[in-house]
């Protein structure tokens, strides 16, 4: 045999080993891999179905606190000034406002008393995870805050929340538009 065609004959065998290692690795993947990563789609898909009574699409949760446990605290010096502090752990409710879905708590601190503004962070606890936001408060007018992140299946949150004061105060909707 010429040393030509004992190269191509060593060629193939090489070749054909490694296409049947290819083959085995692949059918491995097939009969191991492939399952677990179905099984965690299914997994990740049911959790995310717990919530859907408060999604109105893909990227949008609503939920409507209730706002009894608010307390300011006179941090900044008597009556409404600057460093004043508002903290607060409510229940918040379902988009039709008939179930509780979670709660939430956090915290604002006074910035300008005569426009009414406060600068705040707080985290709405769902039963699938939590969003966190902060951003601006007004007293007399519905704001925009940004959310900063979350965990379970709110985990890669981003985006913004609407927030819209509902009777007088006494309500917040909570709407989350998640990107």
């Amino acid at each position: 045999m010429s040393r030509k065609s004992e190269h191509l004959s060593t060629w193939s065998r090489k070749s054909k080993v490694a296409l049947a290692a290819v083959a085995f690795a692949f059918a491995a993947w097939v009969a191991i891999g492939a399952p677990r990563i179905a099984n965690a789609a299914r997994t990740r898909t049911s959790s995310v179905t717990k919530f859907i009574p408060i999604l109105h699409a893909v990227n949008e949760v609503h939920v409507i606190e209730h706002a009894v446990t608010d307390t300011v605290v006179h941090s900044g010096g008597p009556g409404d000034v600057t460093g004043n502090l508002l903290t607060w752990h409510n229940k918040v409710y379902n988009a039709a406002n008939t179930t509780q879905e979670g709660t939430d708590q956090g915290s604002c601190v006074r910035i300008a008393p005569a426009e009414g503004s406060w600068e705040c962070n707080w985290t709405t606890f769902l039963a699938t995870g939590q969003i966190t936001v902060q951003g601006p408060y007004y007293n007399s007018k519905n704001s925009v805050l940004a959310i900063t992140g979350g965990t379970g299946a709110f985990r890669d949150a981003r985006g913004e929340m609407n927030l819209n004061s509902r009777d007088g105060g006494a309500e917040y909707d909570f709407i989350f538009h998640l990107s």
